[in-house]
């Protein structure tokens, strides 16, 4: 174990985390030079194709000090880790299976909100921070004042602080020998005669089954060791064990400290769980403390297009589920849509890279409704109500009182742009708690708002507000009162339950006209005349009426007298009528994708 560092990189989103662990395992050799590729670790297609890190990556590696062979081989375990806020649930379980962080900060953009966030994770874990700049060959890079700031965030010396460019490579072997000075090796465990590990995530195979990436904390396993899990209890032998370099390598054995895989040939979902401890069959002693449950922030409905898929779309959660153990789900029906799933998610973003990749991985074709939050709602008789779905929401006249989730969390923008800050956040109904000047110059600014706000494009606000240069993180905070009611949007008579949303009261006529004119652009033309209305417990607020198609009855009379046009034309109008009253509307799939995205763009 003296030998071993178990380390992650931790940043603020597009920090350069993935190109600085491209340069760690090109100088380690770990990929030869022929496999090398730009963001090695982010295999997945949506990954390389966003250029952001969605999954943890391991990958072990090997290096001497220095470099110099007369120096001992250590064996560093480096977890490459998410920046977005929405994915802070794989760095928390990153940073439970090792001893030390590579706390990395842009030379050319300064400390961020989700750098102060990744930050607090690490200082809870009681881990090793080893602060270092990235990007320092860039000609816009503020060395020694970004140097200053970090070093009075960390309380450290400035030369503690390591410089490193992913891009030429420059820093990156002192970044090595820091590590193995810096970061402790792993402790021996309380039990280090029987093997216990911590599932941090799992894949799965069609072939082998459910692979689990495991932190070995105490004694050994090996191919063919009989073993179970804690908390399902349910046995199995270890097809495969194995470490990540980055692609999986079966080796003999996994030993206490060592960061691998096992495969467990159980494809069965349920059985195996992230924060779950597998470990010898036989072993009597506790599991190791897990992790705790994500708590969704944005709830939607998926309806697969066609209701023959809606078994091939449980399944694909299924399998989804064992690489995203962030995302839940629980089956609901709609008498419109059909059978679907209502699933929680961690964001906007969290919720778009898994309805993209259903539709890639599973070739699905899906119906997303508007994503919404949950509600709490005491109706009139006392009794409470968790509310997800907005067609679930119950009308006013039944409500006694609605309680929503609020968010606690930080902007970091540069002075300048204070003065566009105060407007933004009373139009998003936040209040600013805190003001601190930094020691750059920027300002760092504490706000508390309704979590329903800060999912209506607040992000893309900002950013506009402050020309890009803002960073926000959050928390959730408490549950508190609040002003809502339900909007509906009916089609031709029709309600549509997939349109549905729960809105600000004092925002409601102003949601109403909004939903209304996106869909009468968007709907296609139909043979009748179509009326699109949003309506609040029964009373229409906003309407508009799509016209027909019209086709000319008359166009085929040369002549003669005009009660035969007259004629026809009647006759036309009475079919039209007809048709209102018993015609209904198919609403194409891409009306549904298309009101989604612009509501969450």
């Amino acid at each position: 174990m003296q030998h071993l560092r178990n380390f992650s990189i931790i940043a603020h989103i597009d920090h350069g985390k993935s190109t600085l662990a491209d340069r760690m395992i090109e100088i380690t050799r770990t990929i030869d030079g022929r496999r090398m590729q730009a963001q090695v670790l982010d295999s997945m297609e949506l990954e390389r194709e966003r250029g952001i890190t969605i999954k943890m990556a391991p990958v072990r590696m090997r290096w001497r000090r220095g470099g110099a062979p007369t120096e001992p081989e250590h064996v560093l375990h480096l977890i490459d880790t998410p920046g977005h806020i929405d994915f802070s649930y794989e760095v928390s379980r990153a940073l439970k299976a090792v001893e030390g962080v590579v706390l990395l900060v842009d030379a050319t953009q300064g400390v961020q909100a989700q750098t102060l966030t990744v930050l607090a994770m690490a200082r809870a874990q009681g881990l090793a921070i080893i602060p270092a700049l990235s990007k320092v060959d860039m000609p816009t890079a503020r060395v020694d004042e970004i140097k200053l700031e970090l070093a009075a965030l960390l309380d450290c010396d400035v030369d503690a602080i390591i410089e490193t460019s992913g891009k030429t490579g420059a820093g990156v072997r002192e970044l090595l020998d820091a590590i193995i000075v810096r970061v402790p090796p792993p402790s021996a465990d309380a039990h280090p005669d029987t093997f216990r590990g911590l599932i941090f995530d799992f894949q799965y195979s069609n072939h082998r089954g459910v692979i689990v990436y495991t932190r070995v904390f105490g004694g050994e396993v090996r191919k063919g060791q009989k073993l179970r899990f804690a908390a399902s209890r349910a046995p199995f032998t270890a097809l495969e064990v194995g470490t990540f370099h980055p692609a999986r390598e079966p080796c003999e054995q996994l030993a206490g400290g060592e960061i691998g895989y096992i495969v467990t040939g159980i494809k069965k979902p349920g059985i195996a769980a992230v924060g779950d401890t597998v470990m010898d069959a036989h072993a009597s002693v506790p599991p190791l403390p897990g992790y705790q449950k994500p708590v969704p922030v944005v709830w939607s409905s998926l309806y697969p297009e066609s209701q023959d898929d809606f078994a091939s779309l449980r399944q694909a959660l299924d399998r989804l589920r064992l690489s995203d153990s962030s995302l839940s789900y629980e089956e609901e029906s709609s008498g419109v849509l059909g059978r679907g799933f209502r699933c929680g998610f961690l964001g906007m973003l969290h919720m778009e890279i898994v309805t993209e990749r259903l539709r890639r991985e599973f070739s699905l074709s899906l119906i997303v409704t508007a994503p919404t939050i949950a509600y709490e709602v005491t109706l009139m008789d006392g009794t409470q109500k968790s509310i997800y779905a907005p067609h679930c929401f119950p009308d006013a006249h039944h409500i006694r009182a609605v309680r929503e989730r609020w968010v606690e969390g930080t902007i970091i923008a540069p002075a300048a742009y204070t003065s566009a800050l105060a407007p933004l956040l009373h139009e998003f109904e936040g209040i600013a708690t805190h003001t601190e000047t930094l020691a750059d110059g920027r300002v760092s600014l504490s706000f508390s708002m309704p979590l329903r706000e800060l999912m209506r494009n607040f992000f893309d606000r900002l950013k506009s507000a402050t020309s890009g240069y803002a960073s926000v993180s959050y928390e959730l905070a408490e549950m508190c009162p609040a002003e809502v009611v339900r909007l509906d949007v009916l089609v031709a008579g029709e309600l549509v339950p997939a349109f549905s949303r729960v809105v600000a009261r004092h925002r409601a006529q102003e949601e109403a006209k909004a939903v209304v004119e996106k869909l009468h652009g968007l709907l296609p033309r139909q043979q009748f005349a179509v009326k699109i209305q949003a309506a609040v417990g029964g009373r229409i607020l906003a309407s508009r009426t799509l016209s027909a198609f019209r086709k000319d009855v008359t166009a085929k009379l040369y002549g003669g007298d005009v009660t035969r046009k007259m004629k026809l034309l009647e006759k036309q109008k009475k079919g039209k009528q007809k048709m209102r009253q018993r015609g209904k509307v198919d609403i194409p799939h891409e009306v549904f994708m298309k009101m989604v995205r612009t509501d969450s763009a």
